[in-house]
């Protein structure tokens, strides 16, 4: 059964920092796979009250392998998703479903290429490796950004099935991964792993997006702008502040979590800088900007991703939620600076 969890509001409550009253307003809010510490802001908004002091009745429905929320959004059963990258976004775009990206809560997509340690002297040398183990979704997106930009071969590439017995029992194995998971399986496993970051390489997407209908965003402007307020000054709490009662919501949810893992998790968030990095130092937590949203589509025409023409970014996403530095006092009162 999916975790679904709940922020009972009161009738009315006061935004801080204002005076305007709300009552209780329903939102579902979900998430694009298992409940893990990538999730970790929503869950403390939930567990802390951040959501219910901004009048808001959050409901979490967890994604998963049999579980594909993405439909979901378009067809008004969740008021929000948590995107992938920004690859998705374009593709709503392109077809027409009226969504828009709303926050971008990763400054860097967690993506990466994992091989052994010592095994290649840097990222530019795993264009030398025998073969590197690639997804279907990623040899349809970042793989053809590799060959085109950093002159890796379709020669080298083979299938991902997501088990790591290839890359565990050759020492000259490359395979994509998610920074925050497979290096940590592999190491668990008695591997020595190095993680390369896409992003650190001019992968410059954004990733775990808040998206909402197009509607939402025109019709209640104000509502959209709780939620998003409500988990920017979750995702600080969550970083810098007690994550216990957000660890205990997450384990619920997803019983193959441990503190240990989790807190592992978010280790590797930190040593990876994917958060609070970038334009978030300045805009805080949540920033996008246009430019760069122009420069990941151009990337990908360039790269063979896309076709030239087939998206009006204009339409991806929009900046009037973000870059306010919304919730930074939070972080600074956290970390006594």
């Amino acid at each position: 059964m999916q975790g679904i969890l709940k922020a009972v509001t009161t009738a009315a409550l006061v935004l801080a920092g204002t005076s305007a009253a709300f009552s209780a307003d329903k939102v579902v809010f979900g998430t694009n796979w298992l409940a893990q510490g990538g999730h970790g802001g929503y869950y403390q908004a939930v567990a802390d009250g951040t959501y219910e002091k901004y009048g808001l009745d959050v409901e979490i429905m967890m994604g998963g392998p049999q579980v594909n929320n993405r439909p979901m959004l378009p067809a008004g059963r969740l008021d929000f998703l948590m995107g992938g990258n920004l690859l998705l976004s374009f593709d709503n775009v392109r077809n027409e479903i009226p969504t828009t990206v709303v926050a971008a809560i990763f400054q860097k997509d967690p993506q990466i290429l994992m091989a052994h340690e010592g095994a290649y002297k840097d990222f530019a040398d795993l264009k030398n490796a025998p073969t590197v183990l690639i997804g279907k979704d990623g040899q349809f997106s970042f793989w053809k950004w590799l060959v085109s930009e950093h002159g890796f071969s379709d020669d080298q590439l083979r299938p991902y099935g997501y088990n790591l017995a290839q890359f565990l029992t050759d020492e000259k194995m490359v395979q994509q991964g998610y920074g925050t998971s497979e290096p940590l399986y592999a190491a668990a496993e008695g591997a020595k792993p190095a993680a390369y970051l896409l992003a650190d390489h001019g992968w410059n997407t954004y990733s775990t997006t808040i998206e909402t209908r197009d509607q939402l965003v025109e019709e209640n402007p104000e509502l959209v702008q709780r939620f998003v307020n409500a988990s920017i000054e979750g995702w600080y709490n969550f970083l810098y502040g007690d994550r216990t009662a957000a660890y205990a919501l997450i384990i619920k949810d997803n019983p193959e979590m441990t503190k240990e893992k989790l807190d592992a998790e978010m280790d590797q968030f930190e040593k990876l800088g994917i958060i609070d990095v970038g334009d978030a130092t300045t805009l805080g937590i949540g920033a996008m900007s246009a430019e760069r949203i122009q420069a990941f589509y151009d990337s990908a025409i360039k790269s063979g991703i896309l076709e030239e023409g087939s998206v009006d970014v204009s339409k991806v996403a929009t900046e009037q939620f973000v870059n306010k530095g919304h919730g930074m006092d939070i972080a600074k009162k956290l970390k006594g600076e």
